[in-house]
């Protein structure tokens, strides 16, 4: 183990000279170099594992500005929806308040939403 003094100095020929020499009263302070031992972690204990490929689903939500006849259309063309289900689709959002249009992984429910934002539809996305 080394010490040093922290209020030691080199002077200009080369010897070390010591601040305390020099009639300065603060006491030395000493630094010393010491081995750091490696910190032990444990494994996580949690008992949520959150699977990527968890369903997501997608949310049309009610709006005043869109027709009923325009959200039907937009059902059938996004999604493949017969003119039946997407007016049932279209009932549950004008009734409900929202309606699951679509579910899949995070980044086809993205996808979804954003198309549908593309449409002007007010859709959202969440964990099913």
């Amino acid at each position: 183990m080394q010490t040093h003094s922290y209020w030691s100095r080199h002077d200009p020929k080369g010897k070390l000279e010591s601040m305390t020499d020099r009639r300065i009263t603060p006491t030395a302070v000493e630094i010393t170099a010491t081995e750091t031992q490696p910190t032990v972690v444990d494994d996580p204990t949690s008992d949520t594992i959150l699977d990527e490929d968890t369903p997501w689903v997608v949310l049309v939500w009610n709006d005043p500005i869109n027709l009923m006849t325009y959200v039907v259309f937009v059902l059938q063309k996004l999604f493949g929806y017969s003119r039946e289900k997407a007016t049932e689709l279209m009932l549950d959002v004008h009734e409900k308040g929202r309606a699951a249009v679509s579910n899949g992984t995070r980044e086809k429910s993205e996808l979804d939403v954003f198309r549908l934002h593309e449409y002007g539809l007010w859709a959202t996305m969440q964990r099913d």
